[in-house]
C-alpha cells in the first residue's frame, strides 16, 4: 500500500485549500482513510477519518475545526481529500494521511495519533497571518 498526500501550499489567514491523498497499491474500497496532521515542534494530531465507502466520517475531538474541515474520498479515483475552510495560523502543519484495515474510535485516534497502519509523506500547508 502507497499513499500520496499533495496540495499543501501557502494560504492567508481565511482562506480555503483541499489537500489530496492518492492511495495505490492495493483495492481503496477495502481501507478506511485519515487525516493527521503535525505542526513544527509539536506532536502529530488526529483530524479526521472517513470509513471504507465514505458513508461515515469522524472529527477530532480535541481539535476546535468547528466544521471548517471536511473529509471525503472518492473510491473511483482512489483518493480522499481533506477541505479546510477558514484557515487560521494554528492549523499550519505537514498533513498526512493514513490507511487501515480496521476503523477504530476517535477518542483511539485522539490518543494515538500513529494508530493507522499505512502512512504517506506529508503535505506542508502554511497559514499566513
Amino acid at each position: 500500500v502507497q499513499l500520496q498526500a499533495s496540495g499543501g501550499g501557502l494560504v492567508q489567514t481565511g482562506g480555503s485549500l483541499r489537500v489530496s491523498c492518492v492511495f495505490s497499491g492495493h483495492t481503496f474500497s477495502l481501507y478506511h482513510v485519515g487525516w493527521f496532521r503535525q505542526a513544527p515542534g509539536k506532536e502529530r494530531e488526529f483530524v479526521a477519518i472517513i470509513n471504507w465507502s465514505g458513508e461515515k466520517s469522524y472529527y477530532s475531538e480535541l481539535l476546535d475545526m468547528r466544521g471548517r474541515f471536511t473529509i471525503s474520498r472518492d473510491n473511483a479515483k482512489n483518493t480522499a481529500y481533506l477541505q479546510m475552510n477558514s484557515l487560521t495560523p494554528e492549523d499550519t502543519a505537514v498533513y498526512f494521511c493514513a490507511a487501515d484495515e480496521s476503523l477504530f474510535s476517535v477518542n483511539y485516534y485522539d490518543t494515538h495519533p500513529y494508530g493507522m497502519k499505512y502512512w504517506g509523506k506529508g503535505t506542508l500547508v502554511t497559514v499566513s497571518s
